[in-house]
């Protein structure tokens, strides 16, 4: 009965899915798919929990994660508070600044952009387990360590994106201010840096995840008692995973929530650019 009644839903979500999609015409109407599939998905996995008799170890259903997620309101306020608006915001906003005014540097002397840019490939590469504990053993246990490890990741793609944007400006249209005598300046604030401003957002929204990541993966390699990845990694070894299943929905729900913000102001300042067009 169970597993006949998980299958009416996900037929049911379906055919809901292709008759709101065909009717996306605004922003409202845009944003109920994604939800209706969503919502699908979590019933469905209530479904298969109780079909399937799974054990709350292996995974919990989404029944006990709220439940747990609202007795622990003040213990996932506090990590929030830890690890996203100290640690990965706050490493955002540093990582992302200082590759901007690198970017317009490098932009400006062009030895530095040739040997910056593969340089920045390189330490993309490195793992972020690698390098969390060397930035613990520098900056402590506290939030500044994860905020480190967030600006290491999130630097290098900021700065190949700016860096990218500012290179983006038509030819012609470089023509048309030399022809006015327009200087450098005028021709970065008047021209080039509108003509970059789609890659620079696209720069903002990888890093958003990459923040919380970075700042989440720091936290298993010291931290004080607080933090998302100090609770995920208490809680793995207690069993208890639902609250460590708990601790990703707050997670994600923060990090789409970070983009979602980023991608609005996109829209509001890019909007005469072709891709916010409707």
């Amino acid at each position: 009965m169970m597993v006949a009644t998980g299958v009416l839903v996900w037929i049911g979500g379906w055919l809901l899915n292709i008759w709101l999609a065909a009717r996306a015409t605004t922003f409202w109407t845009r944003l109920l798919p994604p939800l209706v599939f969503g919502a699908t998905l979590i019933v469905l996995w209530e479904i298969v929990v109780r079909a399937f008799d799974v054990s709350p170890v292996l995974l919990p259903a989404p029944s006990a994660i709220w439940a747990r997620i609202m007795t622990s309101g003040p213990v996932l306020r506090a990590d929030v508070m830890q690890t996203v608006v100290k640690g990965a915001f706050s490493g955002y906003a540093i990582g992302c600044g200082a590759a901007f005014l690198v970017g317009i540097l490098a932009d400006r002397v062009p030895f530095l952009r040739r040997g910056l840019l593969p340089v920045g490939g390189f330490a993309s590469a490195l793992p972020i387990v690698g390098l969390a504990p060397i930035m613990v053993m520098w900056f402590g246990f506290d939030w500044q360590s994860k905020a480190a490890v967030v600006v290491f990741m999130v630097f290098f793609p900021m700065l190949v994106n700016t860096v990218q944007g500012l290179a983006s400006a038509d030819p012609m249209q470089r023509d048309l201010m030399r022809t006015y005598a327009a200087g450098y300046w005028p021709t970065l604030l008047k021209l080039r840096l509108p003509a970059a401003a789609p890659f620079l957002f696209n720069g903002l929204k990888i890093c958003t995840t990459l923040a919380l990541i970075g700042a989440i993966v720091a936290e298993f390699f010291g931290s004080p008692t607080l933090g998302m990845g100090f609770r995920i990694s208490t809680e793995v070894g207690r069993l208890a995973l639902d609250m460590v299943w708990a601790e990703i929905a707050v997670a994600a729900l923060v990090g789409s929530a970070f983009y979602g913000v980023v991608a609005l102001l996109e829209r509001w300042v890019t909007f005469w650019h072709p891709s916010q067009r409707r």
